[in-house]
């Protein structure tokens, strides 16, 4: 299982990369892993603030459709749109490629309620 050092993570299998006040969000590698074949995703056009622990779309596999949660509050810079036409990209680079947004952090204190690798790890395992 591909957990990267430099990431946050949620018990929820999203991961947040700081860098600065600006934050992207994915889901992780045994999230896409359980989800199966991602077929659509669903971000709302006009999402402009996320707030900690509430959805910010929704990911659509083969097996299932999974809640995107928010790991921290903030302002929305970027949506990923690519994921629109390609949403498999999750399946093959969760880390990368497959980031789903980015934001800017309105409340860094939120990300210490975070999990660390070793903390995601030992939820997953």
């Amino acid at each position: 299982m591909n957990i990267p050092e430099n990431l946050h993570y949620t018990h929820d299998h999203e991961w947040l990369k700081v860098d600065g006040n600006i934050g992207l969000i994915g889901v992780t590698d045994y999230a896409q892993g359980e989800l199966g074949d991602i077929v659509y995703l669903d971000i709302p056009e006009d999402i402009s603030e996320i707030k900690k622990g509430e959805s910010c779309g929704t990911i659509e596999a083969v097996k299932t459709v999974s809640e995107i949660l928010a790991p921290v509050s903030g302002k929305v810079i970027e949506v990923n749109r690519k994921l629109n036409d390609s949403p498999e990209i999750i399946n093959k680079d969760p880390y990368n490629e497959g980031w789903i947004l980015k934001i800017e952090i309105s409340n860094p204190a939120e990300i210490n309620e975070l999990l660390d690798p070793a903390g995601y790890a030992g939820i997953i395992e």
